[in-house]
C-alpha cells in the first residue's frame, strides 16, 4: 500500500469518526428535547373529549315475589258514584248550547204561555161573580136570557108575518102603507121623536156622597137596553141610540143636559126582564151600592115616556132605497 493510500483511509477513519460525534451529539439532543416535547403534548390530549361510554346493558328484572296467602288482601278502588237522571239532565243543559233558531222558538212559546195564562186570568176573573152567586141568582139569570131569546123569536116570527101579508094581500099598496105607519112609530119612539107609555120599571138612585159616576149611569142604560127596554128618560131628558154621558162638577151631563141626584129612570119594557137585569151579581145595583149609593127599583104597569128629541137630518147618511 503506498503513503497516498494510507492518508485516503486516515482522512476515512477522521469522517467516519466525525460522522459518530456527529450522530452521537444529534441522538443526546433528541433525548433532551423529547421528554419536552412529551410534557407540551400532555395538555393538548386533556382538552381533547373523551369518545362516550358504550351503553350500560339493561339490568334483568326482579323476579316478581310470590304473594304471601296470609297477608291482608289491598282495598280495591271505590267506584265512581252513579250520576242520577236529574243529575244527567242538569249536565245536559247546563252550560246552555242554544242556537239562534232554538232562542226564537222559545221566545214564542214563552209568548204563546203568556197570552194562555192571561186570557185564563181573565175569564177567571169574568167568572168570579158567577161562582159567588147564589142559585137563585143563577135561575134568574137564566131567566133572562131565555127572554131575550124569546123575544128575538117573537120578532123574527112578525118580521116573517109581515112579509107573508105582503105576498098575501089583495091590496099590497095599502097594506105595504099601513105597515110603513107602524113602522114610522116604532121608529119615532126609538128615536125620541114621539111621546111613548106601557109596562116598565123606575129606578131612582139617590147619590148621597156624590160619588156616582157618569160611567156608572152608562152601564145603567147599557144594561137595559140589553134587557129589551124600548124606552128610557132620565130627569126629563130622552135617551136614544146617540146619548152620550159625562162628568159634571157634582152631577153628570146627558148630551150637554146637565142633571143633578137623584137620579130618575123610567123605562118601558118587559119589567120581568129588565129588573132582573138590574139586580144580577157584580152588576148595577150592587156596583152603585158599593158607592154608598142607594137604589131602588118598582115596576109598574104604565110608565109614560114623554121627554122629546128634535128630528135630526143625517148629514151624510141617506136611504138606499129608490
Amino acid at each position: 500500500m503506498s503513503e497516498h493510500d494510507d492518508k485516503r483511509a486516515e482522512e476515512n477513519d477522521d469522517t467516519g469518526a466525525k460522522r459518530r460525534d456527529g450522530s452521537g451529539e444529534s441522538a443526546n439532543r433528541l433525548r433532551k428535547e423529547l421528554p419536552q416535547e412529551v410534557a407540551a403534548a400532555k395538555p393538548v390530549a386533556q382538552n381533547t373529549p373523551e369518545p362516550a361510554p358504550a351503553p350500560a346493558p339493561a339490568p334483568a328484572p326482579a323476579p316478581e315475589p310470590e304473594p304471601d296467602p296470609e297477608a291482608a288482601p289491598e282495598p280495591e278502588a271505590a267506584p265512581e258514584p252513579r250520576l242520577t237522571g236529574r243529575q244527567r239532565l242538569v249536565q245536559g243543559l247546563w252550560p246552555p248550547r242554544v242556537s239562534r233558531a232554538q232562542l226564537i222558538v222559545a221566545l214564542l212559546l214563552f209568548g204563546l204561555g203568556f197570552g194562555l195564562a192571561v186570557q185564563v186570568a181573565s175569564n177567571s176573573d169574568s167568572d168570579s161573580a158567577l161562582r159567588g152567586a147564589r142559585q137563585e141568582d143563577l135561575v134568574r139569570i137564566l131567566d133572562e136570557l131565555d127572554d131575550r131569546t124569546q123575544r128575538l123569536e117573537d120578532e123574527k116570527q112578525g118580521l116573517e108575518k109581515q112579509r107573508d101579508e105582503l105576498e098575501n094581500s089583495s091590496d099590497q099598496a095599502e097594506e105595504a102603507r099601513k105597515q110603513t105607519v107602524e113602522k114610522e112609530r116604532q121608529l119615532g119612539i126609538l128615536a125620541g121623536t114621539v111621546a111613548a107609555q106601557g109596562p116598565g120599571i123606575t129606578m131612582t138612585i139617590e147619590d148621597t156622597k156624590g160619588t156616582v159616576e157618569s160611567d156608572m149611569l152608562l152601564d145603567a142604560v147599557q144594561e137595559l137596553r140589553a134587557a129589551g127596554a124600548e124606552a128610557i128618560q132620565v130627569n126629563g131628558v130622552r135617551v136614544v141610540a146617540g146619548t152620550y154621558l159625562t162628568d159634571s162638577g157634582k152631577g153628570v151631563s146627558v148630551d150637554g143636559n146637565k142633571i143633578n141626584a137623584p137620579y130618575r129612570f123610567k123605562v118601558i119594557g118587559k119589567s120581568q126582564d129588565l129588573e132582573p137585569a138590574l139586580n144580577i151579581p157584580g152588576g148595577v145595583v150592587q156596583t152603585l151600592e158599593k158607592e154608598q149609593a142607594i137604589v131602588t127599583v118598582e115596576r109598574s104597569t104604565k110608565i109614560v115616556v114623554d121627554a122629546l128629541r128634535a128630528a135630526k137630518r143625517p148629514d151624510y147618511a141617506r136611504s138606499s132605497s129608490q
